[in-house]
């Protein structure tokens, strides 16, 4: 099982905008200390629900901060983002941090965001295939054009190429990198777990997956899912179901099946204490405020109505859903999750009682008292 903390940079009541991101660098380094698979960002525009707009772009300095741990987007949002600077990013992150990096990608929300990205509801209502398609390609090519309803453009060369492979480098110079021909100048390795990740296949996609249509999305372009953690175990047994059935009726393999089903991904929520009713009350006594000040301040494209949950039972629902208790709890209910569903990867959110120093403390307990747990 790999499990990794999912950041939001959320920014609860009293906190500022520095606040939250400060806190989602501290935790990603402590996630690493702690032994974590990865660490997931969002990304999100105007609202303190997420200050974190960019999340590639957070996650080029996560890389730079980090050694060993993947980091991943989860997700960054194709309606309002251009595909193929999208995919340079991708690439550029790939390349430079030895594989360490996975583009997350979604449809978004009707928010308005379209209106002032200029992308319009077209783009997150019909365009979403067309764009994925666009980044993809862009991914695994070497020259790309394109002749579409969105994007119409001449071919061009893709630089830098996220599928390229490392030239070794010559006698000479792998010498003056390790240290070996008297000058005093070393660079840091970029691994310290040994063997470095596969650099020739470009950076791992994953889709997050709400809906049968995204699900047949995924399935047809061959992409693991990101299953958001509002949903309990049956539904995710039905979109893995679903998944399945999409995949079969394109004619692909059970082994290639087999493979991508290990790279599917689950969001949840984790919250470790000595006691379940102090980590529940933990999130209880925080989760509900930042819900109704972030979710609340969400405005759509064109003042179509919006429901919201209730808060209070929405946070709830996520304590009875996820890994919030005791160390042997959170281990249980991460087990009973993997056994049901065959789910392997997590990505569990750890900022939900809204202080910087429990989220520390927080990730540091899931490492040292929750994975060893998990075998």
């Amino acid at each position: 099982m790999r499990v990794g903390a999912f950041l939001l940079s959320a920014q609860f009541p009293g906190q500022s905008h520095a606040d939250a991101l400060e806190r989602t660098v501290s935790a990603a380094v402590v996630a690493e200390r702690s032994g974590l698979d990865s660490v997931w960002l969002a990304e999100h525009h105007f609202v303190p629900y997420g200050v974190c707009p960019n999340a590639a772009t957070l996650a080029a300095l996560l890389l730079g901060r980090t050694r060993r741990i993947g980091v991943g987007t989860a997700v960054s949002v194709l309606s309002t983002a251009h595909p193929v600077s999208l995919g340079e990013q991708a690439a550029l992150l790939h390349l430079t941090s030895g594989g360490r990096f996975t583009l997350g990608v979604g449809r978004g929300g009707p928010w308005i965001d379209l209106d002032v990205f200029g992308t319009g509801v077209a783009a997150y209502e019909e365009g979403f295939s067309e764009r994925l398609d666009l980044l993809l390609r862009w991914l695994r090519g070497s020259r790309v054009g394109a002749d579409g309803p969105q994007f119409n453009f001449p071919e061009v060369a893709v630089v830098p190429r996220a599928d390229s492979r490392r030239e070794a480098p010559r006698p000479e110079l792998a010498g003056w990198l390790d240290g070996r021909s008297g000058t005093l100048h070393r660079f840091p390795r970029q691994r310290l777990d040994g063997a470095p990740r596969p650099e020739s296949a470009g950076p791992p996609v994953v889709m997050a997956c709400t809906s049968p249509g995204g699900v047949r999305t995924a399935a047809e372009r061959g992409l693991p899912m990101l299953l958001g953690m509002h949903s309990g175990d049956e539904d995710k047994v039905q979109m893995l179901a679903a998944y399945r059935t999409a995949w079969r009726a394109c004619g692909r393999g059970e082994e290639q099946l087999a493979r991508i089903e290990r790279e599917h991904l689950a969001a949840g929520v984790v919250q470790v204490a000595d006691r379940t009713s102090e980590a529940r009350s933990r999130l209880l006594g925080a989760m509900p405020g930042w819900f109704e000040y972030g979710l609340g301040a969400h405005r759509t494209v064109d003042g179509r109505e919006r429901r919201m949950r209730d808060p209070r039972e929405y946070t709830e629902l996520l304590c009875d859903l996820h890994a919030v208790g005791t160390p042997r709890q959170c281990a249980d209910r991460l087990l009973a999750t993997a056994e049901r569903t065959g789910l392997r990867r997590f990505a569990l959110l750890a900022e939900g009682s809204g202080e910087h120093t429990a989220t520390m403390d927080n990730i540091a307990r899931l490492g040292s008292e929750v994975l060893p747990q998990l075998g």
